[in-house]
């Protein structure tokens, strides 16, 4: 008999109860206990030998300058520096696009961003080669700066070719409606703000590869780029994550260049190297979310139903493509939220600046999206005297309808969980309180108003690359009966890891701890797809039971022959094997018996995401597998002299399908919910007019901290399993909760428009930050918006002028009025579509898909 450890209950024990821990129970987190003691170890704790490297980067101070000298002599000859190396250092590849081409890993000539890499400095420790970088003496011809999305838009320069959705004759719709509404809305960025920095770690292995350890939500593209900035073929080169400090898609391509840096000095030195960011660099030289501006015109009837919808979204997505093609493709997805829109156009611009690239964020363009459609429900009722829930509830869709993009409406139960939400949350009789309630304190001179919103969330899951939709895994069974695990999902606290254990332990039926989830590691399992767009439990998930089904298949084949019993009569129960009614056996001596038997006990799994497909060129399909629902009601109280805020309540009520694990679940809607709360209320990227983030540290960028959160705070998951086929009919629940937080944003708004008895939409801005609620206030009220009624204008001038451009453009200065309902729109762009890399649309510089090393010759040679 093999061992049996003593981490293990007995199977006397075990044969007696049910498996621990399965589908459909809280499992803690298998991290939990080392998060809380702080025995976790990240990249930065792994222990280094004596003789590792250092790295640090010399950056751009210019957001757009020609270089015209770099002497580095000084930086050379600090203390501790072995090497430096700039541009024409770099060994083989230069260039580091995920999807396209355009992202150097060092300036050659032309700086496109304040932060970006100029030179590289190799130190014995991260403070010498910290120091080292401040010597460098740079000398720059500065050239115009776009830094806005209106100057990207009038200058017409965009990182890639707009892309247009059309559904019917909006402008006929739009010229019958009753009533024709125009609105702008204009939302900031977001700084991820993980609680572990850009970080990595390369060690050489004596066969001349790599081992690379890295934070990142893609190691399969971080093993492409480390093989291809050194010359080296994909498979010697090994990327291991075992978790990262949070992700939210800050590290799904820009964990990238870090890596690169320590693969080339690993390699150029042959001794292992680190690298990693402090807070205030990685604010600087990192992508936020994108910054948008977007217009819209829409017709209703009187009833505030939609019957067209003209909208143009431009997001600001910095000096190079990075994931904006996408990114801007799903705002465009998802700027219907869950209404209907019977015709519609769609224009998406990705407007090129000189700042630093943009990047995947939480919700991955959706949310930019989703608010605009929010801001216009809101317009429309206000404008037409109704209540914004009822405005909602008038446009869902129906069963049977299609987006503006064609994939069809299905399953869709959002008015069943609206409002259940609402009579569980008591919103009607709420609403008419509050609307007495702000009554009396208008009487009596009070500052404080209350308000309220209830508004759904339909997010689509599947990645909108196809390619991406694919995962693999890896499961061993050992003859004690312990299960090895290993997938291409990446773990950053969100609890992926225990729910794909889960999974494996109920296929087997087994309790949760015999199963362990290793490191997630190129080596094991290849060509993995990000952990992005919701969708690690879905595709890893799959993959790791296709896996557990090939090794049960071959179990249960051999059973029934060896006992001479059919298939059918074989059961997987209670950490047990029956054999019909003539035997049983625990799980671990059915593996010995297989194992002595000759039989595999072990199985790589594979999945794709069926049914999606998207034709592009004619923007029509079904780009998503499912959509995830759900809805959320929040109340707030403002003061109108302070513009200060309380969230007061929130209500979630989010659909989730046939939970897993419901407590991680759970975890990830509260969590979702307060970032997203963060990025609509209090987080608010500043950039001086010289291209430099100002908001660039902890001390003047404010994240939502836990007196921030509702002071009733009620979470409940919607009961029904997913109607289409995914892991155990569960739904992703990783991005779609953070838009549950427009309700807050709307709730604010509510409240704002108040003070015009709820008959005109305010003109309030993204974040809402207590400066733009009172500046909503005031214009609400008619009043100019004024910092001291003792204006020093000699100090509002030096610090606006332009003979040094270098003041900061916040808004907080002067005064400026926000344009409502116009935009700049470019009468060329609708040319703009002629593109100069049609093939990485089809096939994007994802795993696999990027060609061969450069040590190798193309078929072309």
């Amino acid at each position: 008999m093999s061992h049996q450890s003593s981490l293990f209950d007995s199977y006397s024990i075990r044969r007696v109860r049910p498996p621990k821990n399965k589908i459909g129970t809280s499992a803690k987190h298998d991290s939990a206990i080392s998060h809380v003691m702080g025995t976790a170890t990240y990249v930065d704790d792994i222990l280094k030998p004596q003789g590792t490297l250092h790295l640090a980067v010399g950056k751009s101070s210019h957001a757009h300058a020609r270089v015209t000298s770099m002497d580095l002599s000084a930086v050379k000859a600090a203390d501790g520096v072995i090497d430096v190396l700039s541009f024409k250092d770099l060994p083989a590849q230069t260039d580091i696009g995920a999807v396209f081409d355009g992202e150097p890993l060092m300036v050659d000539e032309i700086t496109q961003y304040v932060g970006q890499t100029l030179f590289l400095v190799v130190a014995t420790t991260h403070r010498a080669a910290k120091k080292a970088v401040l010597k460098a003496v740079i000398e720059y011809e500065p050239l115009s700066a776009i830094l806005s999305v209106d100057e990207a838009l009038e200058q017409k320069q965009f990182v890639r070719p707009s892309h247009f959705m059309q559904r019917g004759d909006t402008d006929a719709a739009l010229a019958n409606a009753p009533n024709r509404i125009a609105g702008h809305i204009h939302m900031l960025g977001q700084e991820h703000f993980y609680l572990e920095g850009q970080v990595s770690y390369v060690v050489p292995c004596d066969d001349g590869g790599l081992e690379v350890y890295t934070s990142s939500q893609h190691p399969s593209e971080v093993q492409q780029l480390v093989a291809e900035v050194t010359d080296l073929p994909f498979h010697a080169v090994n990327t291991v994550v075992r978790r990262m400090g949070g992700g939210f898609g800050g590290k799904e391509t820009q964990a990238a260049a870090w890596a690169c840096f320590c693969g080339i000095i690993a390699k150029r030195h042959n001794v292992p190297v680190s690298m990693r960011l402090d807070r205030q660099d990685d604010m600087v030289v990192t992508g936020k979310r994108h910054e948008f501006v977007n217009r819209y015109e829409v017709g209703v009837d009187d009833s505030g139903q939609i019957l067209g919808v003209d909208m143009q979204l431009a997001g600001l997505c910095g000096y190079a493509p990075d994931l904006s093609d996408a990114i801007v493709d799903r705002a465009m997805f998802h700027c219907d939220n869950a209404y209907y829109y019977p015709a519609a156009q769609v224009a998406g611009h990705r407007c090129k600046t000189h700042t630093v690239s943009n990047t995947a964020y939480r919700g991955f363009g959706g949310p930019q999206g989703l608010m605009t459609a929010e801001y216009m429900m809101d317009q429309i009722a206000y404008t037409l005297g109704k209540d914004p829930l009822q405005v909602r509830l008038t446009n869902l869709y129906q069963n049977g309808q299609s987006t503006h993009y064609g994939q069809p409406i299905e399953h869709f139960d959002l008015a069943t969980i609206m409002n259940t939400l609402a009579s569980d949350c008591d919103y009607d009789k709420r609403r008419q309180q509050m609307i007495k309630a702000n009554e009396q304190a208008e009487a009596a001179g009070s500052d404080k108003r209350l308000g309220i919103a209830l508004t759904p969330v339909k997010f689509g899951i599947s990645f909108t690359v196809q390619t991406l939709n694919q995962a693999g895994a890896l499961v061993h069974i050992y003859t004690d009966g312990s299960i090895h695990l290993n997938h291409g999902g990446t773990e950053m606290g969100q609890g992926l890891f225990v729910k794909i254990a889960q999974i494996v332990a109920n296929e087997f039926a087994v309790d949760l701890d015999t199963v362990k989830v290793s490191a997630t590691r190129t080596d094991k399992v290849p060509n993995t797809s990000p952990t992005a767009a919701s969708s690690g439990t879905d595709i890893n998930g799959k993959a790791a039971q296709n896996a557990c089904l090939t090794i049960k298949a071959r179990l249960v084949e051999f059973a029934a022959e060896h006992f001479a019993v059919a298939q059918e009569d074989i059961r997987f129960e209670r950490n047990h094997v029956y054999i019909g009614d003539k035997e049983d056996f625990t799980f671990a001596e059915m593996v010995q018996l297989a194992y002595q038997h000759r039989v595999s006990l072990s199985s790589t799994g594979y999945y794709k995401t069926p049914k999606i497909f998207y034709n592009r060129s004619k923007a029509w399909g079904r780009p998503f597998f499912y959509f995830a629902l759900g809805a959320a009601c929040s109340e707030v109280e403002i003061d109108t002299l302070t513009g200060e805020y309380r969230v007061l309540r929130c209500d979630i009520l989010h659909d989730a399908g046939q939970s897993i694990n419901p407590a991680i679940d759970i975890g990830q809607i509260e969590g979702g919910f307060v970032q997203g709360m963060g990025w609509l209320t209090t987080e608010e990227l500043t950039w001086d007019k010289k291209g430099t983030l100002a908001s660039n540290s902890p001390a003047n960028y404010k994240i939502p901290t836990s007196h921030d959160l509702p002071k009733q705070f009620n979470v409940k998951l919607y009961d029904r399993k997913n109607e289409e086929q995914t892991i155990y009919n569960s739904k992703a629940v990783g991005e779609p909760p953070f838009m549950l937080a427009a309700s807050v944003w709307c709730a604010i708004n509510n409240a704002i428009a108040s003070l015009s008895d709820y008959k005109k939409n305010p003109e309030l801005t993204m974040p809402a930050t207590p400066e733009a609620v009172l500046k909503a206030v005031m214009r609400m009220q008619g009043e100019a918006w004024e910092i001291d009624t003792n204006v020093n204008f000699d100090a509002l001038e030096s610090l606006t002028e332009d003979e040094d451009n270098c003041g900061i453009d916040d808004d907080k200065v002067k005064p400026q009025l926000v344009p409502h309902a116009t935009d700049i729109n470019p009468p060329e762009v609708e040319g703009q579509t002629d593109d100069d890399q049609p093939e990485a649309i089809e096939y994007p510089n994802v795993a696999g898909a990027r060609g061969p090393a450069h040590s190798e010759p193309t078929h072309s040679e």
